[in-house]
């Protein structure tokens, strides 16, 4: 949800039609600052139904919900659901207050679902970790047993015996023990202590692994663009504005770029009906987002989270992504967090810029931006003139905006602070909007007291300066002014700017005969260096990510001289000749509504209904008719589930037509050689494989193999499942190969 909740921006909507004619007028024309000041004294009469949305916005610590998720796991405990009592222990643990026995508790349960699933070391942490929490006394024994059993089956075998050791002291010093569980303890400690003698250490099941990624060129990295490669070179014009050029010819699959985002926010999940409660009644439910799934500091998948000391939202892969997280942005983040979730990723990914490039950078910039120089850059990046050469000194550019003294274009701060946030081209309602947004974020820190630390200073010495910019007077002291100007202005930037990190997730389906992936975005980010790419339709190039870091690939050859291109997505309409015309909020709501059906046909699949899944999939597609073009992907999207549906069903003839038209549109929009289709040709080899079509899957195989290792290298999962695949294939008998 990039934008803030729908009822936010009602309120606001109703403010600014409310406002005098002049003073909209105003606001139209004046430059950032002075918007901020005219903003601040009319938050004001907004600021109590915002408290009223932050107030349903549940992220604080919370019994009541850590006992529901708690007992739900031990539910699906009981019935052997591992995985997904693992991660509602997490989800409980999160809702805990730290070092307290429930908490304790959350990780102990979590580690037995953890040793059920074969993850020793991990299961091993979360031991540690209920014991440092304070983990009931009583209930060690069982635990310990637990520790030793997994450094059995991890071979270490004197940490396993010295662990036995504490268990049969720690049961002696209990005394004598006769109910049934001390029985039964005692029991499994004599199985250890056999095992470990017998030195027999069972061999650990394998833990899950990611794509495997080998470099299988010498990187040769540029010297005056960081993480670029040597064969791009950085150009400026009044027509293109900055942007990056081929120096040299290169090959499909070449590495062209490796950036780290300078910040990234995780999305909560797409929509925002999840994240406020209605007032009336708290209903805890298992619906499963991105904020369970991935670590909110570095992006990794979570196996056993590690929550936030004071806030049930955000959770981390470790216990140092905890600490990095909470010295550069989550100290002040954290007693935000219900306001950050009512504004949106867009307001939450600003706030988090300025913290990490911290006060005396921003300054620094916002007062450059202030000079005559900095309009003279921005003016021929739009159109204008280009820069003198006694600006570009003044400035410390070397001819291009965003550069440093040396001429070198870095993923710093600098870079971001000067990608442009076309300022003319926003709406006023929506320049307000970000507005009231920004200011509302930052009244908070001054009433809240986080004024000081956000600024790099001691509380002390910001006293008397807090004193002068009273509640009363609504207005923010001069620093906090200087971040709020930022602030706005990365907002805006962000509408052209931003970069969805995106990962392939895993759908559910029926019977898993064929995976079913689809890209899903993780977090919104700035990639300076990667801001670089003007758009197209035609990219010649494709982004993947590895937690926060995006690699650029060519997709096909690129001549030298040519620019390089990316493809951002775009909400308009797919049918250039419609003349038909809808206002964006009415096709925004169809296109929710259609999306809600299909989700639904979805839930159906999941019931194993796939019957009625089909029925409704095809209602979909004749309302989806009614408004979308037949080349819109998500008429492509519809054929795709009706595939996932009749595969489930082992209809495969008819699973591989729906697919192929498909793959049509998304060849349309994404291109031949792009990773969609790779993903998609990956979809249909699938099928005809199950379907026992031999030579249309040979075929498929190969296509899909060629583009896959372009866009994510010749040892990934999907090259190899493929491999596998064809060598099935080849070696079926030679009397069906000639049949088929």
């Amino acid at each position: 949800m990039a934008l803030p909740v729908a009822e936010w921006r009602r309120s606001v909507a109703r403010c600014w039609a409310a406002l005098e004619p002049t003073l909209r007028e105003r606001l139209e024309a004046a430059p950032l600052d002075e918007v901020l000041r005219l903003g601040c004294g009319l938050f004001r009469p907004e600021e109590a139904a915002l408290q009223r949305l932050c107030g349903r916005a549940l992220v604080g610590k919370e019994p009541a919900a850590a006992r529901f998720y708690r007992e739900e796991g031990n539910r699906r405990f009981g019935r052997c659901c591992y995985r997904d009592a693992a991660r509602l222990y997490s989800q409980a643990a999160a809702f805990e207050p730290p070092h307290s026995p429930e908490v304790a508790l959350c990780f102990a349960n979590r580690s037995a679902a953890l040793f059920h699933l074969g993850y020793f070391e991990v299961c091993l942490e979360d031991i540690a970790r209920a014991e440092s929490h304070g983990y009931p006394n009583r209930l060690l024994p069982k635990v310990l047993l637990r520790k030793a059993e997994c450094l059995l089956r991890l071979g270490r075998l004197q940490d396993a015996t010295d662990t036995l050791t504490a268990v049969e002291n720690k049961m002696a010093v209990d005394g004598v023990m006769t109910n049934p569980i001390h029985l039964k303890l005692l029991k499994k400690l004599s199985q250890l202590k056999t095992e470990i003698h017998k030195g027999s250490c069972p061999e650990p099941a394998q833990e899950a692994r990611g794509d495997i990624q080998r470099e299988s060129e010498i990187w040769e990295e540029n010297g005056s663009i960081s993480g670029a490669s040597s064969s791009l070179s950085l150009n400026f014009n009044t027509e293109r504005g900055r942007h990056l050029v081929a120096s040299q010819d290169i090959l499909p699959g070449q590495n062209l770029l490796k950036e780290k985002a300078f910040v990234s926010v995780l999305c909560p999940g797409e929509g925002d009906s999840h994240l406020l409660q209605d007032s009336s009644e708290t209903v805890w439910d298992t619906h499963v987002t991105n904020t369970d799934l991935y670590c909110h500091h570095c992006l990794k998948q979570l196996l056993a989270s590690v929550p936030c000391s004071g806030c049930s939202y955000a959770k981390y892969c470790s216990q140092n992504c905890a600490d990095v997280a909470w010295e550069q942005y989550h100290r002040t983040e954290c007693p935000l967090g219900a306001l950050l979730l009512v504004l949106g990723v867009f307001c939450h990914v600003a706030l988090r810029t300025v913290l990490l490039a911290g006060f005396p950078e921003v300054s620094r910039l916002v007062e450059w931006s202030h000079g005559d120089n900095n309009k003279d850059l921005c003016s021929a990046e739009v159109g204008g003139k280009h820069p003198s050469k006694a600006l570009d000194t003044r400035a410390g550019m070397k001819g291009i905006p965003g550069c440093n003294d040396n001429g070198q274009y870095q993923s710093s701060y600098q870079a971001v602070f000067n990608l442009l946030p076309h300022v003319e081209k926003h709406s006023p309602e929506h320049k307000f909007l970000c507005m009231l947004s920004v200011v509302a974020i930052c009244k908070k820190l001054q009433e809240t007291g986080l004024e000081a630390p956000v600024l790099n200073r001691e509380s002390s010495t910001m006293g008397s300066e807090q004193k002068t910019c009273g509640k009363a007077s609504d207005e923010l002291s001069p620093q906090l002014m200087i971040m709020a100007e930022a602030m706005l202005r990365h907002v805006l930037q962000l509408q052209c700017n931003a970069q969805a990190i995106t990962v392939m997730q895993e759908l559910e389906s029926g019977d898993g005969a064929v995976v079913n992936k689809k890209p899903v975005r993780l977090a919104t980010a700035f990639f300076p260096v990667l801001s670089l790419l003007n758009h197209s339709c035609s990219p010649n190039i494709s982004v993947s990510f590895d937690g926060t870091a995006a690699t650029v690939r060519a997709s096909q050859p690129i001549p030298s001289g040519q620019e390089i291109f990316h493809c951002y997505e775009m909400l308009c309409c797919s049918n250039k000749a419609c003349a038909l015309s809808v206002s964006r909020e009415r096709l925004s709501r169809r296109l929710l509504d259609l999306q809600q059906q299909m989700e639904k046909a979805l839930e159906l699949l999941r019931d194993s209904k796939a019957d009625e899944a089909i029925k409704m999939l095809l209602k979909c597609q004749m309302d989806a008719r009614n408004f979308l073009s037949p080349e819109h992907l998500l008429m492509g999207e519809l054929e795709d589930h009706l595939a996932q549906v009749y595969a489930t069903l082992g209809k495969w003839q008819e699973a591989a037509r729906h697919l192929e038209r498909s793959i049509q549109l998304v060849e349309m929009h994404h291109g031949p050689s792009s990773v969609e289709m790779g993903h998609e040709l990956f979809k249909l080899a699938q099928i005809l494989f199950n379907g026992f079509a031999v030579s249309e899957a040979l075929s498929t195989i190969q296509r899909a193999e060629e583009i896959l290792s372009v866009h994510c290298g010749p040892q990934s999962t999907q090259i190899q499942e493929l491999q596998e695949m064809k060598t099935c294939l080849l070696e079926l008998p030679r009397s069906i190969l000639q049949r088929t």
